[in-house]
């Protein structure tokens, strides 16, 4: 599927995932056509993901998460298990779109990956002030940002637990499928 800017959902990548009795579902939040494809070519290419959604300014992102304009219909914007956040985005900043996640009851227990090329201190001390579950820097060079994708998918959607999953009773979490 190709990419096109537009205050749109685009559904990227649908698998399966192994032991859960539903998908998880990633809020890419991205600007930067070259940099979601990346990440979509990284998560297709490993397997590790079952639905990854493209908004690409902030304000698209509010409007996705509190189901407002063209995502209100439940089926265009399915709460994501997973965030990921770029923090230079048009109309409304990533850092606003964090705090406004994280001071919303119904949406702070999401994990927000800050997925960002900025390595500024300020953005980083901020962000974590709005309690972000990780920042990561995009690295230079396919091969770094790939290998870092990996990981992040293999932690996020391999080990981590996520609340949905309990529905009262224990469970067992998945553990990730090792290549090699």
């Amino acid at each position: 599927m190709g990419f096109h800017r537009s205050p749109m959902i685009h559904l990227i990548h649908k698998g399966q995932k192994d032991m859960l009795t539903q998908p998880i579902v990633i809020l890419h939040i991205e600007d930067n056509v070259d940099h979601a494809h990346l990440v979509k070519r990284t998560l297709q290419k490993r397997e590790v993901t079952n639905q990854v959604y493209l908004v690409e300014d902030g304000q698209a992102a509010l409007d996705y998460l509190f189901r407002r304009g063209p995502y209100a219909p439940e089926d265009r914007s399915p709460r994501p298990d997973l965030i990921l956040l770029d923090l230079r985005l048009p109309k409304v900043t990533g850092l606003e779109v964090l705090r406004t996640i994280k001071e919303t009851e119904s949406l702070r227990e999401i994990p927000v990956v800050v997925l960002t090329s900025s390595e500024a201190n300020n953005d980083i001390a901020q962000a974590y002030a709005y309690r972000a579950s990780s920042y990561l820097v995009k690295p230079v060079g396919f091969a770094k940002f790939n290998e870092m994708m990996r990981q992040l998918g293999q932690y996020w959607l391999g080990w981590n637990c996520y609340s949905w999953q309990l529905n009262g009773t224990p469970i067992a979490c998945s553990r990730p499928k090792t290549s090699g």
